[in-house]
């Protein structure tokens, strides 16, 4: 994905959800500064990404079930979306990557972290505190900003934690990226948000992340595949037992 290009969306985006790009690029200023001297060096990212067979966990309602019906994921590289992170840890399953804004479970966020999970933490212009309180308490943290990048704060593309995280398995030229937990329906995941408190905002959130995977989708070089309930453009439904069988 080219930078000028995700540029472009979020000038959409700005326009449509009044977002100010003074306040998302000092929030970005501020994670750089958070993590001067300890953020992680980028190449961890495509070690475990490049040509891998990549899944991407949603927080959607469809997560608990999927995660019922899987005994092993050895044959992948696993990126939680934020809360997905905590259906996983209680499924004993440990992500590799985690996706994140700060709105899960700080609790287990933090535990991903202390796992070895790489924490890949998003500024934005509302989660000022969120980043003060928790980014200094991780080890394990790579920055992302969604305006203009900084030496060690990135752009990678996408707009909520899921869709992030399928741009980000792009970026780094995984082989396959299967989708799980990536509803993008009228109900909200219980592992999606801890306090939503604006329900008809978060589903209109959702579609625009889906509608960005279907752009996604238009140049990517990776095979997708979505084992979620529902069509995404561009990406071919799969059902989990087939999912398993990837080599």
């Amino acid at each position: 994905m080219h930078l000028d290009e995700w540029l472009k969306w979020y000038d959409t985006l700005r326009a449509k959800f009044g977002y100010s790009i003074v306040e998302d690029q000092n929030v970005a200023r501020l994670l750089s500064e958070l993590l001067e001297g300890k953020g992680l060096n980028l190449q961890v990212l495509p070690n475990l990404i490049s040509n891998k067979n990549v899944l991407v966990a949603g927080a959607g309602p469809s997560l608990e079930d999927s995660l019922r019906k899987i005994s092993s994921l050895k044959q992948f590289t696993i990126i939680a979306a934020d809360g997905a992170s905590q259906a996983l840890i209680e499924n004993s399953i440990k992500p590799h990557i985690v996706v994140t804004d700060l709105d899960g479970s700080h609790e287990h966020l933090l535990q991903a972290d202390k796992m070895g999970s790489i924490m890949v933490v998003h500024a934005h212009g509302d989660n000022v505190n969120l980043l003060r309180n928790l980014v200094p308490k991780m080890k394990n943290c790579i920055g992302t900003t969604q305006v203009k990048p900084l030496h060690n704060v990135y752009n990678f593309g996408g707009f909520t934690d899921g869709d992030r995280a399928v741009f980000l398995a792009n970026e780094f030229k995984a082989k396959t990226i299967v989708l799980i937990g990536m509803d993008f329906g009228e109900k909200i995941g219980r592992y999606s948000k801890v306090n939503v408190k604006d329900e008809r905002l978060k589903i209109a959130k959702m579609a625009i992340g889906k509608e960005l995977l279907e752009w996604l989708s238009t140049f990517s070089a990776s095979k997708l595949y979505n084992a979620s309930p529902g069509v995404i453009k561009g990406f071919k439904n799969i059902a989990l037992e087939e999912v398993l069988s990837m080599t």
